[in-house]
């Protein structure tokens, strides 16, 4: 799933915390010279702190005062800024005299709290304008992979690098014509426009940027291809397409383009993922340190070797990730997996499933055929053994909810089709888990369950899949 840039005040939304904390930082620092003690411990001025912040948000988002911020020269700012301080200390003085409460405050803390945070909020801001021209500071990167003729590539390469500020690392060239070039600007080119589909399915790319006329017919075929494999495409040109997918405009680099994507989520929205994520993931990693120290003996006395399964998957786009789960199969159930693949059943062996796996630790089938299940039977069945993954959750790889992440072996045998439901992290649990994981053996019922999720995904979804996976995991439902 795609993340949109931010709109609007919420654009610069670091350019905001950061006001706001100089502001509060002034207001304290001030009250303490005044009166040796802490702002926020006396009812009445801590009242005043809240307003303070209240009215600090108020300005920056009616007024829109962090417009252009990025791009405006130093005595700009310095007008901007101060147009925004009196704003703020506008509403201040009206909420005090409205209220009758002024006789209340010291003149002297509020001049002075106006007056430090004027400069010191200008001096910050300018500093960390330079941090981020200087690239010190960046967000999450997007590996993007660029498509254009070797006509423009100088040029678009060009512009594209010298956004200092963008959340893309440009990591490939596709030409769409064949040539002998190397790479552009220490860029590789990958390959031509014919191959780039196939490029795409198996390399880490987060999305492609397309320079190229419209009425190509490689072109479109390539557009087609990223869209049935739901990796967002920014369009210098207009595109329409495929259908099913979600088209906004943006600017990337200077230039303006037409991106589409099968969704999107705000800053916020994904600020509010991960801050649960984050929350989860504490959680679960103490409640699988606990886990780990009351089964893990019971499986190194069943089977001997690590705790701990690890294991390389596919994340998001085709990123590799490491998984970690409470290990529930014997130390060679990779290589029995290839000798029981007659009995998977998955039968086009995306997937593996077995109704009695002989790999689980303790699973047995005694000499009158009766089937005995042991301690990985039942840190399955129970999803004990998914505990460990929230380790990876915590680190940022994966999710609480999202999609099943594959194995290297499953995903290189991956049609366009099926790379959509890599949108998104993977999760510990997703639309399909919640939904009889162990009675569905059609691979391509679990691609159209995530696909559904990612297509429809809310903060609300995830909430409703969460609380259905806690009746799973209570009714034993579904599990593998």
């Amino acid at each position: 799933m795609y993340k949109r840039n931010a709109q609007g005040w919420s654009k610069h939304i670091d350019f905001m915390l950061l006001d706001l904390i100089i502001l509060q930082l002034s207001y304290m620092l001030v009250y303490y010279f005044r009166f040796e003690e802490w702002a926020y411990l006396t009812r009445v001025y801590r009242n005043l702190g809240i307003v303070l912040l209240l009215a600090d948000l108020l300005v920056i988002v009616l007024n829109n005062s962090l417009h252009d911020v990025i791009k405006r020269t130093y005595t700009r700012e310095l007008i901007e800024h101060g147009k925004h301080c009196f704003y703020v200390f506008a509403v201040i003085v009206f909420y005090l005299f409205s209220t009758q409460q002024d006789v209340y405050y010291s003149r002297f803390v509020l001049a002075g709290t106006m007056l430090i945070y004027s400069v010191a909020g200008y001096c910050v801001r300018i500093l960390f304008k330079e941090i981020l021209r200087r690239g010190k500071f960046r967000r999450e990167r997007n590996n993007m992979l660029v498509v254009v003729s070797e006509k423009s590539a100088d040029q678009l390469i060009t512009q594209l690098l010298s956004d200092n500020r963008a959340g893309y690392d440009i990591v490939g060239i596709v030409l769409l014509e064949s040539s002998n070039i190397a790479s552009i600007h220490g860029i590789p080119v990958v390959c031509d426009i014919k191959k780039a589909s196939q490029y795409i399915a198996k390399e880490w790319i987060d999305s492609v940027y397309i320079d190229a006329p419209i009425n190509d017919r490689m072109v479109i075929k390539l557009m087609d291809a990223c869209a049935i494999m739901a990796v967002p495409t920014h369009y210098h040109v207009p595109y329409m397409g495929r259908n099913g997918v979600k088209r906004f405009s943006e600017k990337i680099g200077g230039t303006s383009v037409l991106t589409t994507a099968i969704n999107y989520a705000t800053p916020v929205q994904i600020l509010i993922k991960r801050l649960f994520d984050v929350f989860a993931g504490i959680i679960g990693s103490i409640l699988a340190l606990l886990i780990m120290a009351i089964i893990g003996p019971i499986i190194k006395i069943q089977s001997p070797g690590p705790i701990l399964f690890k294991q390389k998957r596919i994340g998001k786009n085709g990123k590799h990730i490491t998984i970690y789960k409470l290990r529930s199969m014997r130390m060679d159930a990779e290589d029995m997996k290839q000798e029981l693949m007659e009995d998977n059943l998955v039968k086009d062996g995306m997937m593996f499933k077995m109704d009695f796996d002989p790999r689980i630790i303790g699973n047995k089938v005694l000499p009158d055929g009766t089937k005995k299940t042991g301690i990985g039977e039942f840190i399955r069945r129970t999803s004990l053994d998914e505990f460990p993954q929230f380790f990876n959750v915590l680190t940022g790889s994966m999710s609480t909810v999202g999609t099943r992440p594959p194995t290297i072996d499953e995903y290189e045998k991956y049609h366009f089709h099926h790379r959509a439901r890599m949108a998104v992290k993977p999760g510990i649990t997703g639309m399909w888990q919640v939904s009889g994981r162990s009675e569905i053996t059609d691979f391509e019922e679990v691609v159209r369950l995530d696909t559904e999720y990612i297509s429809n995904w809310s903060l609300g979804l995830d909430f409703m899949i969460l609380v259905k996976t806690i009746g799973v995991v209570f009714t034993g439902r579904g599990a593998m």
